[in-house]
């Protein structure tokens, strides 16, 4: 299970059974206390010191029991969003167990209608072994419109060219990809554990029992009853505004209840749903696919944080099947949040953020005519992957190496990136232009954070790829500019313009790839018009 700052030397205490031997009128500590306070010489003490003894073990004992404080939703609470987590708070840091079983019971139908049994992992620690034989999906994987859920298919049946994964691991079906997300039905944090059911398994309008067995939460007894009622309807179909709000106040408590919520396909801009999202902390692994016509809108950048612990470790690509950048591959599951086949979508004043190391993209966005602005990226390796086309508009992008990665056409207009090692990995195809940064900045934050690599990738290359910088301010980058560039992708097209540091001045372009050509703003005029015109860029 996932747990998150967690005492160190925690030491739990079970109930001593104490035998005390009379002899006249002193007395002794049997061999079973001695062996839970080995450090006590085992000596005749009169009964004073023994009270006192006995006391100091209680206090202790009651201090590392865990007592709950509030719960979320409260017992009998009414008009509960059905995309809820459950939420508890003790008086002391806690830390999720691995064992005990949470179940919730229709109350109306007695049947239970979830159930978690925590001594099952949450998911893979380590990087599964590389398949020989693993081959790209031979046929494009199909993006079905259906409602596939937990409550009707279960976790894990494939939906692609894949072999169904028979390992056993947490598995909960989000936004209708049956073949299941690993996940961590308790996170901890601090004195708050906030428990995870499986995904759209409660109804509007049912009241719930939940109980939850010793051992879910270290140090806590469980729960035997607390019971909720649901809202009694959805919000109407008609609706073109609804509200997600963290503390249970809006139409959805998250933001892939809302997601969930909203229709595949919109069929124009004329349909168009506002999901406008409260400020607040939105720890949830989100995956929707086949929207359209979608706006996304946050409260603020920063006070609107969606995460989750995400990488390719914890959710891998199928173990026979590889995966690409190119339309039709398999859909990906490491990302903290991924809109997949969706477009017309537009993304506004909000944070997406994987809290995991590797390959981990804070968000991944795969579609056409997609938009951004003020959207912060946090990630990894891959931090954000982009497939399809998207205009990026004051955007924020953090993350460790490959920080932009992706077929494209991207167009990055004034918009801050920050990388360790190499801000882009380009794979676009002659099929389409790829990354175009206009008045962009970037931010170096190690000695290998050069613009753009192409090397060798197993016998593969992007022998098209493409990357313009028009007017850049580059901090921290190191003065070849590009590279490695393998042979292979010696025909790539990198043009760069007038690139200056923090200051203004001008950058000394005498080290850079030679494979980078620079653009006189005379002679090459023409050119520099066009990359500056994001309609061209991006074919709308």
């Amino acid at each position: 299970m996932h747990c998150t700052n967690q005492p160190q030397g925690c030491c739990l205490f079970t109930q001593p059974k104490i035998k005390i031997i009379f002899p006249s009128k002193k007395y002794v500590i049997s061999k079973f206390f001695r062996n839970i306070a080995p450090k006590i010489t085992l000596k005749t003490i009169d009964m004073k010191r023994i009270f006192i003894s006995m006391t100091g073990i209680i206090t202790c004992m009651n201090l590392m029991a865990q007592t709950p404080v509030s719960f979320y939703p409260q017992k009998n609470a009414q008009d509960i969003n059905i995309d809820t987590h459950l939420v508890i708070v003790f008086d002391k840091t806690v830390k999720t167990g691995s064992k005990g079983i949470i179940t919730v019971t229709d109350k109306t139908t007695r049947k239970v209608v979830d159930r978690i049994d925590m001594s099952i992992p949450a998911g893979p620690t380590e990087g599964q072994p590389k398949n020989p034989n693993a081959v790209y999906t031979p046929v494009p994987y199909i993006y079905k419109v259906e409602n596939v859920t937990n409550r009707n298919t279960r976790p894990g049946t494939p939906s692609g060219a894949a072999k169904e994964d028979k390992r056993k691991y947490q598995k909960t079906i989000i936004g209708g990809f049956s073949d299941a997300f690993h996940f961590y039905p308790v996170i901890c944090h601090g004195n708050k554990a906030t428990i995870y059911l499986h995904n759209n398994m409660l109804e509007y309008g049912h009241e719930y029992e939940i109980k939850i067995s010793k051992g879910t939460i270290e140090g806590w007894n469980g729960k035997k009853s607390w019971t909720f009622r649901t809202k009694k309807n959805a919000p109407s179909a008609d609706l073109s505004h609804i509200v997600v709000a963290a503390d249970g106040s809006g139409d959805f408590s998250t933001l892939q209840g809302a997601m969930d919520w909203i229709p595949d396909s919109l069929p124009s801009e004329a349909s168009r749903k506002k999901v406008f999202v409260k400020n607040g902390d939105y720890e949830e692994l989100v995956y929707f696919r086949n929207k359209r016509f979608v706006t996304i809108q946050g409260e603020s950048m920063d006070g609107v944080v969606v995460h989750y612990p995400n990488n390719e470790v914890f959710n891998p690509h199928p173990v026979d099947i590889k995966t690409n950048e190119q339309k039709g591959t398999f859909p990906s599951r490491r990302a903290a949040v991924a809109a997949d086949n969706c477009a017309d979508m537009i993304f506004k004043d909000i944070t997406f953020k994987t809290d995991c190391k590797g390959q981990a993209e804070g968000f991944l966005l795969n579609g056409e005519r997609n938009f951004a602005e003020n959207v912060h990226v946090i990630g990894d390796g891959d931090a954000l992957q982009v497939n399809g086309s998207a205009y990026w508009l004051n955007c924020v992008i953090d993350g460790g190496g490959d920080t932009v990665l992706g077929r494209g056409p991207s167009y990055f207009n004034h918009c801050t990136l920050s990388s360790y090692g190499a801000f882009m990995w380009i794979r676009n195809t002659r099929e389409n232009h790829g990354n175009i940064f206009n008045d962009c900045t970037f931010k170096g934050l190690g000695k290998d954070a050069v613009i753009a690599r192409l090397p060798d990738n197993k016998g593969r290359n992007y022998p098209d790829a493409e990357c313009v910088l028009l007017n850049c301010t580059l901090d921290g980058v190191p003065s070849e500019g590009f590279g490695p560039i393998d042979e292979s992708a010696s025909t790539v097209n990198l043009l760069e313009f007038n690139s200056h540091d923090r200051k203004g001045k001008t950058i000394d372009i005498s080290k850079r790839n030679k494979h980078v050509r620079q653009l006189d703003a005379l002679k090459d005029a023409e050119t520099i018009g066009k990359y500056s015109n994001a309609s061209w860029v991006l074919n709308w």
